[in-house]
C-alpha cells in the first residue's frame, strides 16, 4: 500500500538533484530575545538582524550595553532591534515583553531565553537563599516566559520555536558548579517535556562550552581554562559566532530538529577525560 504522505514531486526533484537551501528565512519575523545584549546573545542578535528578523532584547540593569547594541544593529539593518527593560523574574515583566514583541510590527515566531546568572557560590557557603536565587533566574523565570510565549504561539497557530540557554556544566558533571548546573540540567528535561507536549513548536537547548564571551570571558583571561588548549583537550576557546550559528540553525523555520540538547564545546566534554 502506497503511503499517503510520500511527495512524489520531490522525490522527483532530489533525484535531478535539485535541492531547496532557503535564505533569510526569519526575515520579519519577531523573536524575542531576553538577555541577548550579552556577550552570546549579541553575536546572536547580530546574525539574526542581518536576516531581516525584529529582535525584541529584553535587559535588566545594564542599560548602556543595550541601547549600544541597538543602535549599531540598528544602524547596519535590515532588521532591527528593540529593547525592553525588567527584571524577568516578575510577572509584570515577562508580560511586558511579549506585548513589546507583539507590538513590534512583525509575525510573532520564537523566543531565544539567554536569561541565567552564574550564581558562582562556593560549596561551603552554599545555603537556602543562594539555591533559591538560582533556582529563579536559571529554571523559574525562563521557563515561565517560554510558557507564556509558547501559548501565544499555540493560540495564533504559529509553528515558532523556543532555544534556551543552558551550560555544558548542566550536560557533563563539573566540580564546584552545583548551584548554577543543576537548575541549567532541569531547563534541558523540562525543553524535552515541552518539545513532546508542544507539537507544532519546537524546542530545543544550547549548552555553550568555555567560549570567548559573557561568563566564561574573565575566567579565560586569568588562564583556568588554558590546560584545556594546551592539552589539545579543545582546539581553542569558543567564539560567540560559534554559538549563534547553532541558535539560528535550530530557529530555521523548516528545520527538523526538536528536544534536543546541542552542546558546543569543541569537545571539551568528550575528551576532557582522556587527559
Amino acid at each position: 500500500m502506497a503511503s499517503q504522505f510520500f511527495e512524489a514531486e520531490r522525490a522527483a526533484r532530489y533525484e535531478r538533484f535539485e535541492f531547496s537551501f532557503p535564505e533569510r528565512t526569519l526575515a520579519g519575523k519577531v523573536i524575542l530575545a531576553p538577555g541577548g545584549a550579552g556577550g552570546l546573545g549579541g553575536a546572536t542578535v547580530a546574525l539574526l538582524v542581518r536576516e531581516g528578523a525584529r529582535v525584541v532584547v529584553g535587559y535588566q540593569q545594564n542599560r548602556a550595553r543595550a541601547e549600544r547594541l541597538a543602535a549599531t544593529l540598528n544602524e547596519q539593518g535590515p532588521g532591527k532591534v528593540i529593547c525592553v527593560s525588567g527584571d524577568l523574574r516578575q510577572a509584570e515583566a515577562r508580560e511586558k515583553l511579549l506585548a513589546s514583541a507583539e507590538q513590534a510590527g512583525g509575525e510573532l515566531y520564537g523566543l531565544v531565553s539567554f536569561i541565567g546568572d552564574p550564581a558562582r557560590v562556593d560549596f561551603p557557603r552554599l545555603d537556602e537563599q543562594a539555591l533559591h536565587e538560582s533556582l529563579e533566574i536559571n529554571y523559574v523565570a525562563p521557563l515561565l516566559l517560554a510558557k507564556m510565549v509558547g501559548e501565544k504561539l499555540q493560540s495564533l497557530q504559529i509553528a515558532g520555536a523556543l532555544v534556551f540557554l543552558a551550560t555544558m556544566q548542566a550536560v557533563a558533571p563539573f566540580e564546584g558548579s552545583l548551584n548554577y548546573a543543576a537548575p541549567k540540567a532541569a531547563l534541558l528535561h523540562a525543553a524535552r517535556i515541552l518539545a513532546r507536549q508542544w507539537g507544532n513548536l519546537r524546542v530545543n537547548v544550547v549548552a555553550p562550552g568555555v567560549t570567548l564571551s559573557g561568563m566564561a570571558l574573565e575566567s579565560i583571561q586569568t588562564g583556568k581554562y588554558d590546560g584545556y588548549v594546551r592539552e589539545k583537550t579543545i582546539p581553542r576557546f569558543g567564539y560567540p559566532e560559534d554559538v549563534a550559528r547553532v541558535i539560528r540553525l535550530l530557529l530555521e523555520p523548516d528545520n527538523y530538529l526538536t528536544g534536543q540538547v546541542i552542546t558546543v564545546d569543541g569537545g571539551l566534554i568528550l575528551r576532557r577525560s582522556l587527559h
